[in-house]
């Protein structure tokens, strides 16, 4: 039986158990397939050991994350309104930082930083270890940027936190990219 993920997680905010030595507050957004899902349980593991806790209200969080797909333009144009919400809460709360971070931070990191000056962190699908580094920048007002594609990078020594929370079902990766270079796939230039 294929696994499928429910349409009604799509953009659905992570929320884990908070830990009294958290100080600041993430909210994550996971759009896509099942590796973006399975990827934004390998960031909040990162980020939980940064001191970050998750919450689900967007105006508390300090810092904003939203895993993206770049296969279709539903997703791309689902991302981009997005985008434009945390810009008008950011707005408010001057104190945010708005980063994008998977395929799509991959395929448009340039325009995302330069030209729309829409985000303060794009971190491609095999740069979640430098988190921690990229925050540091973004916190002292520059912006952060990692998209370096990996062959060895599978995250093998990070135990993700589990986003199902039936202690039964967990995401296995058994690739994560691919090198046939199809000529109608994206997967080689935004997985690696």
């Amino acid at each position: 039986m294929e696994k499928i993920i429910d349409e009604n997680k799509q953009g659905q905010a992570l929320v884990l158990e908070t830990k009294s030595k958290s100080t600041r507050k993430l909210f994550l957004e996971s759009y896509g397939c099942q590796m973006n899902f399975s990827d934004s349980e390998i960031v909040a593991s990162i980020l939980a050991k940064e001191g970050f806790s998750t919450t689900q209200n967007l105006e508390d969080a300090d810092l904003v994350l939203v895993n993206t797909c770049s296969i279709r333009d539903k997703a791309e144009q689902t991302i981009r309104k997005r985008l434009e919400k945390y810009n008008a809460v950011k707005r408010i709360n001057t104190g945010m930082k708005v980063g994008v971070l998977g395929c799509m931070a991959e395929r448009l990191k340039k325009k995302f930083l330069e030209e729309e000056k829409i985000v303060d962190l794009v971190v491609g699908p095999d740069a979640y270890k430098d988190l921690p580094n990229l925050i540091k920048e973004v916190d002292a007002g520059r912006e952060a940027v990692n998209v370096i594609l990996s062959k060895d990078e599978t995250y093998g020594d990070i135990a993700p936190v589990r986003l199902g929370g039936n202690g039964v079902s967990a995401f296995v990766s058994i690739t994560r990219g691919c090198d046939n270079m199809c000529t109608f796939c994206v997967v080689p230039f935004t997985r690696g």
